[in-house]
Formats: structure tokens, C-alpha cells, sequence
């Protein structure tokens, strides 16, 4: 896998198209030069009938605390302060590029770290949970692992935060019109990703998301972490275990160090924004 060529010289802006689990995100790498995404860009992209299109953009820039910096936009324009499937497919790209099986990358959430995992696979550690409900977080001092809402939710906070709701059969979840009262709810000041979760065994677990700023995704890497801690944290499951979202499989353990997030990733295209489409920003 090759770096994307220096747009600098030239009247467009090169991309790359990458996806977790049909998780999907636009990233762009700014390395060498000034960082390039703005609100105004991050919402034009995100437009999937008059952009690109993705769940999240991710940009890549120069670091001096890690090997690289991150930084994350959800399709609103609004920024996202972690991206666990975003994470794991740009540390694919980077590790491709610098002939290495770890990387380390400086995000809003922290330093995390990544790894190469069997299987062709990939780990990132997602840091250790926000449960104090100052860091999640929420407006008022109140019991994270029972929010007084509908359906009892857990708040849990992983760079973004997460309500995380323990349902009979997350297939049945009529996800897009319940999710947005709970993003939107005032208890939340910073809008809240929503977790539909269905307990299947002690290490077995289907959710379902509707994310902040996006809608409903096919995955969401800090929403399946945020979903692994809140049931092990109501006594429902282990600390290791397999979940099952919309796009497929990934798999959550709660280790000392932190929440370690495994899955496939998917490098799609290479790709160009034209000078005219910049132009209308």
C-alpha cells in the first residue's frame, strides 16, 4: 500500500476511501504540510448524494508525541473526539507504509496504540473507560451505570460519549427514530452516541448504533467499547467479548491498560477533489 501523492502542487486534494465493517470514513493525509480540513470541508465531504460521503473523515498530521496525529469529523461537520474503526484502519495504512506491525497515534482521546493482529486483523487500544459522570460527559451528577431515561441506559464515556440501552432484540430496535431523542437529550451537552444492546451469552453480543452527528452507522468502534464495559459493568457478560454489528464482527477486551478493540479493515480507493468542488466551500 502507497502513501497518497502531495496534492500541494496541484489543484485538487487527494483521499482515501476506508471502511470497518461498512463503517465508513474519508481520510486525508496532511502530513508535510498545514492541516486542510475544515467545518465547511468535513460537511461538504460528508454530503453522500453531493460529496463523498462517510460516517467519519479522519485526518492525518504530523506528530510529536506519537507517529502520527489523528483528527476526527463526524459527516456534520461537528468534530469526534475518538474513532475506534476509524483508528484501526488508518493504523493499517500506516503500518503498511512504515514496515511495521505497532503504531502509536496522538488523537483528542490520548496516545493509543495499534497493532497487527492474526488473521490479517487489527487491534487498537481505545484507553480505559470515562465512568465518573464529569468525563463522560453528562450535565449533572448522577449514577452512570442507571440514567433516570427510558430503558434504564448506561452512560459510559470512550473520547465520545455513549448511552448505551440493554434491549430483548436489538433486530427488532426501531433504531432511527429512538436514537435521536436520546443524542439530542439535555442530560448529554455534548449530544451522545446511542447503543442498542442485545445480551446473546456472557461473552456474545449483538448491538446496534445510532452515532452523534451521523445516524445509524453498520459499526461504531468507541460505541462497541463503551457497550462491552457498561455490560460487564452491569454484571451481563465477561471482560472479553464478541460483539455483532450491522457490518459484521469485532471483538472488545477490557484489559488493564484499556479497552482493545479487534477487526477487519478495508482500504477501498485512492482519489482526488476536484479545484471546482473545493471552490464552492
Amino acid at each position: 500500500m502507497h502513501p497518497m501523492k502531495d496534492s500541494s502542487a496541484s489543484d485538487s486534494l487527494n483521499f482515501m476511501k476506508m471502511h470497518g465493517l461498512g463503517n465508513d470514513f474519508v481520510v486525508i493525509d496532511s502530513r508535510g504540510r498545514n492541516a486542510v480540513v475544515t467545518q465547511a470541508l468535513a460537511k461538504a465531504l460528508g454530503d453522500r448524494n453531493r460529496g463523498v460521503g462517510f460516517d467519519q473523515l479522519a485526518e492525518i498530521r504530523d506528530s510529536i508525541v506519537a507517529d502520527i496525529d489523528l483528527d476526527f469529523w463526524n459527516s456534520d461537520g461537528s468534530r469526534a473526539g475518538a474513532c475506534g474503526n476509524a483508528s484501526r484502519c488508518v493504523g493499517q495504512y500506516m503500518m503498511d507504509q512504515l514496515g511495521q506491525d505497532h503504531l502509536t497515534m496522538n488523537t483528542e482521546r490520548g496516545v493509543l496504540q495499534v497493532k497487527a493482529a492474526e488473521n490479517g486483523l487489527v487491534s487498537v487500544n481505545m484507553g480505559q473507560p470515562q465512568l465518573n459522570w464529569k468525563d463522560v460527559p453528562l450535565s449533572q451528577d448522577i449514577d452512570t451505570l442507571h440514567l433516570p431515561l427510558n430503558g434504564d441506559p448506561v452512560a459510559v464515556g470512550m473520547g465520545n460519549p455513549h448511552c448505551v440501552l440493554f434491549v430483548a432484540d436489538a433486530e427488532s430496535e426501531d433504531v432511527a427514530s429512538r436514537g435521536p431523542s436520546y443524542e439530542n437529550n439535555p442530560l448529554f451537552p455534548q449530544r451522545t452516541n446511542v447503543e442498542f444492546a442485545q445480551i446473546r451469552s456472557r461473552n456474545d453480543i449483538r448491538m446496534r448504533v445510532w452515532e452523534r452527528g451521523t445516524g445509524i452507522t453498520l459499526a461504531c468502534g468507541s460505541g462497541a467499547c463503551a457497550t462491552a464495559v457498561a455490560a460487564h459493568q452491569r454484571g451481563l457478560t465477561d471482560r472479553l467479548v464478541r460483539m455483532e454489528v450491522d457490518g459484521g464482527w469485532l471483538t472488545l477486551d477490557w484489559r488493564d491498560d484499556g479497552v482493545w478493540m479487534t477487526g477487519p479493515t478495508a482500504h477501498v480507493f485512492d482519489a482526488a477533489l476536484s479545484q471546482a468542488f473545493l471552490e464552492t466551500l
